[in-house]
């Protein structure tokens, strides 16, 4: 025994010599094989961004999951910061399978606003759009957007291949899906044009794109803002529409963008003052007057402040 005792202290005493090399340049196996050079590499595999998964946000514990924090987070807080009225719900009726919800955007509480707003049986299979720079440039925050409102990374600054393929996939397995068309939020208030994912999707998925408007939620928690200030909103549902036959997605896009602000003129005046500006031509823009800024920022008080009607253009 006490032999042995000695040949374990002795081995325990051997000094293992340092690796000079660093591990990429050692031989295989000590390293990973590398790529012949007559073989084009495989692209590097991101966790983040647009490349982030988001599978098993959709699984059945996750779903049942956020449906809890839904009733018990979502609604309460979105029931004090914005009261919401919701108007059109009943433009819904006879509908049935996934559809696209596409509405304006002016503050990071529309998206709350409009999942505790949009019906079942939608609201319960919903997946929501969401920036895949902003929402899903680090794993925890990816994690928290794709748990809480169910949402998966799209480009927007283009309609990318891979964000599209997924989104086409999910619609043909029946989940609906939210979408902000305008890509992001109104930086002045006032509303941006609207980017052609909406209409694109419609088109290949053949299912119908439900306009939307959200109002007041820009004075609540606007852009560059960090706390809330509790105000009354407005959410006003349309007429489910279709892609017509023929119609391009570039167009298909600015009729949703035009009934979107149809909707807004709704909400400021009434159902028939609204549709027959509409008709006539004379809706006035999301994107507000074109004049300089003390112009555009004047009228959007004026706006904010009368509920009867826009301060411009005048019928």
């Amino acid at each position: 025994m006490g032999g042995l005792s000695d040949l374990l202290s002795k081995a325990a005493d051997v000094q293992l010599p340092r690796l000079k090399k660093p591990l990429a340049k050692l031989p295989f196996p000590l390293r990973a094989p590398s790529t012949p050079l007559t073989v084009e590499p495989l692209p590097p595999v991101r966790k983040t961004g647009v490349d982030f998964d988001t599978e098993w946000a959709r699984s059945g514990p996750a779903r049942a999951a956020r449906e809890v924090l839904t009733t018990t987070v979502m609604e309460p807080v979105v029931q004090y910061l914005a009261s919401p009225n919701r108007q059109g719900l009943d433009r819904l009726e006879g509908y049935e399978g996934p559809m696209i919800f596409a509405a304006n955007h002016h503050s990071h509480l529309d998206t709350p606003v409009m999942i505790t707003s949009i019906p079942e049986p939608w609201r319960s299979k919903l997946v929501v759009g969401a920036a895949a720079d902003y929402f899903f440039n680090s794993r925890v925050k990816g994690s928290l957007a794709a748990l809480s409102i169910a949402a998966f990374p799209i480009e927007r600054t283009k309609v990318g291949r891979r964000s599209a393929d997924l989104a086409a996939d999910l619609i043909g397995d029946g989940w609906s899906l939210l979408i902000f068309p305008e890509g992001g939020r109104s930086p002045d208030g006032w509303g941006q044009e609207f980017r052609g994912g909406a209409a694109y999707l419609a088109h290949r998925c053949d299912v119908p794109v439900v306009p939307v408007h959200i109002e007041g939620t820009g004075r609540i928690l606007r852009k560059g803002r960090t706390l809330p200030k509790p105000s009354s909103t407005k959410v006003t549902f349309g007429a489910p529409m279709r892609v017509g036959e023929g119609e391009r997605s570039a167009a298909f896009a600015q009729r949703i963008e035009h009934e979107v602000a149809v909707l807004a003129d709704e909400v400021t005046t009434d159902w028939w003052s609204a549709r027959k500006r509409s008709y006539a031509g004379t809706t006035p823009a999301l994107s507000g007057p074109e004049a300089g800024v003390w112009r555009r920022v004047w009228s959007l008080d004026d706006k904010n402040k009368r509920s009867s009607r826009r301060s411009w253009p005048r019928p």
